[in-house]
């Protein structure tokens, strides 16, 4: 049981990378008469729920929907900011194939490094480089109103993993991918933490979340496995309520999920923790 939310995640991470994947495939193969023409409407674009967010003033402003953006963009934005709002970034940890993409890369990274993996950036400059990715979102969001397009794309390493093949990707684009890739080596999901503009956004509903992530004080035993299991590098040890805007409720630091060695220590849940949970 101990390790069930870690395999279910695994699965959901596996089958969401392959249904984007065979979207995005299936999409450049309809275009040259190929593919499944009963998802012809499914494109990369159409799946990403950051589409919405960058469609909002446009929406608000004239009523339509920033080129290559659709009605399935704003749909799948609320779903996203719903579960946000309940229990934070799931997207991030869970679905986003970006991300578990990234994840791929960072066993290779630990197998090389092992306990210098994801440690390498030192703490003073770490903490700082983090909110760059909050500069980035401000910057697409105001460049996006401005002209009505998808300014993004053009550098998106995301949208370059699932399209490199085809000649809508740009060189930035690639360039992007194959340092996130290299860096992938050293630090776990450097794009989600340094430059991910949904990140950022998504991250801003862990300090409203109706369920965080919460460490049952007087049965912690300060081993600090939770610590060094987190893939952000977030300090849970060292805290009651963790509502760090880099959580991406990976479940890796619980109880639940086996590496807290104390039942009921660390756990995403309301409320304070009972005494008979002490």
């Amino acid at each position: 049981m101990k390790k069930k939310k870690r395999r279910l995640r695994s699965v959901i991470q596996i089958l969401f990378f392959i249904l984007i994947a065979f979207i995005a495939v299936n999409h450049t193969l309809l275009e040259s008469g190929k593919g499944i023409p009963l998802l012809s409407g499914a494109s990369l674009h159409a799946v990403c729920p950051f589409g919405g967010v960058v469609s909002l003033y446009q929406l608000a402003t004239s009523g339509t929907f920033v080129k290559k953006v659709h009605e399935s963009n704003v749909i799948l934005m609320i779903i996203v900011f719903s579960s946000a709002f309940l229990l934070g970034p799931l997207f991030c940890g869970w679905i986003c194939p970006f991300g578990s993409f990234q994840e791929i890369l960072g066993r290779l990274g630990k197998k090389l490094f092992k306990r210098r993996f994801n440690h390498f950036i030192p703490y003073k400059y770490d903490r700082i480089l983090r909110y760059f990715r909050y500069v980035v979102l401000i910057i697409v969001l105001i460049q996006t109103a401005r002209s009505g397009l998808l300014m993004f794309a053009n550098i998106d390493p995301y949208f370059a993993l699932f399209q490199f093949w085809t000649g809508e990707v740009t060189r930035i684009a690639i360039i992007a991918l194959l340092v996130v890739m290299g860096l992938s080596l050293f630090v776990e999901r450097p794009f989600c933490k340094y430059a991910c503009p949904y990140g950022a956004l998504l991250g801003l509903f862990n300090l409203i979340r109706i369920v965080p992530l919460k460490r049952n004080v007087s049965t912690c035993i300060n081993c600090s496995r939770c610590d060094r299991s987190c893939p952000m590098n977030i300090s849970v040890s060292s805290l009651e309520v963790i509502r760090n805007h880099q959580c991406i409720s990976c479940f890796q630091c619980t109880s639940d999920d086996g590496v807290c060695p104390i039942p009921g220590t660390v756990e995403f849940r309301t409320g304070t923790f009972k005494e008979s949970d002490s």
